[in-house]
Order: structure tokens, then sequence, then C-alpha cells
């Protein structure tokens, strides 16, 4: 089993746990998920999928994105644009978003971890989670500004 079988797998038992049903669109929307490394919107996966399931329809997209946001499988990036983006949640990362074409990277830098424990010890707050973003521009976007 790849790596990606085993994430599919146990995304399905958390769902099966919670007592969601597992139906074909849910079970090709996590896997279309698990499997991007572009972190989609709700339009790139439904425009991924419609060939399979031609009576899926975007809002069904979006209602299972929510259902899989509310079960913790899955992160909606907003980063002030029309669309959110989604994210399988693996272990904790970051990223970095291309100025130009809005490309998202995942970064992972375990040192940031501190912070939360830094930030509480310092304004007393129960931290819950953060967030950080790098901007720039990505090697395919330098390339066509150069020529």
């Amino acid at each position: 089993m790849t790596m990606s079988d085993v994430q599919l797998k146990e995304a399905i038992d958390t769902l099966k746990e919670t007592g969601v049903r597992i139906t074909p669109q849910r079970h090709a929307i996590l896997e279309y998920l698990i499997h991007s490394m572009a972190h989609p919107t709700a339009d790139d996966i439904y425009k991924a999928l419609e060939g399979k399931f031609p009576n899926m329809s975007v809002a069904t997209v979006y209602n299972n994105l929510r259902v899989f946001r509310e079960v913790g499988l899955v992160k909606e990036l907003t980063y002030g644009d029309a669309s959110s983006r989604f994210d399988y949640v693996t272990t904790d990362h970051y990223h970095v978003i291309c100025d130009e074409c809005g490309k998202i990277v995942d970064f992972h830098y375990p040192g940031l971890d501190e912070v939360e424990q830094l930030a509480s010890h310092v304004t007393g707050f129960k931290v819950r989670n953060h967030r950080m973003e790098i901007y720039g521009t990505c090697d395919n976007c330098s390339m066509n500004k150069e020529h």
C-alpha cells in the first residue's frame, strides 16, 4: 500500500467512526485531495471529477468539503482572494504562496512549534493554533518575467 492509500483508508475510517456515510462522490473527492499537491479549489475538484460523476454539482463538492473540514480531515485555506483552497490535513506545515499565479507549496519547519508556547507564555493566551504564510514569486513566474 502506498502512503496515499493508507491516508485514504484512515480518512474513510475516520468518516465511518463519526457516522458519515461513504458515498462514491465522497470517496472520489477525498482521494483527489489526498493525491493533489496543488491545494485545489472546490471548482478544481468539481472539474476533475465531473467526467466520472456527471450528476455531481459544485454544491455537492462544497458540502462534502464542509463535512471533511468539520471532521478535521481538510483545512480550508483563505488568502483574501475569491475562492478558498483545500488542503488534506497531514502533518503541521506552512505554505509558500506565489504573488503572481497563486501557486501554493507546502513547507515543513518543526522549529516554529515553539512559537505557540512562547506566545502563550508572553501573553497568557491559551493558544489554539497558528498559521504562517510566506509570499514570493515561484520559479515559473520568475522565468516568465525574464523572457
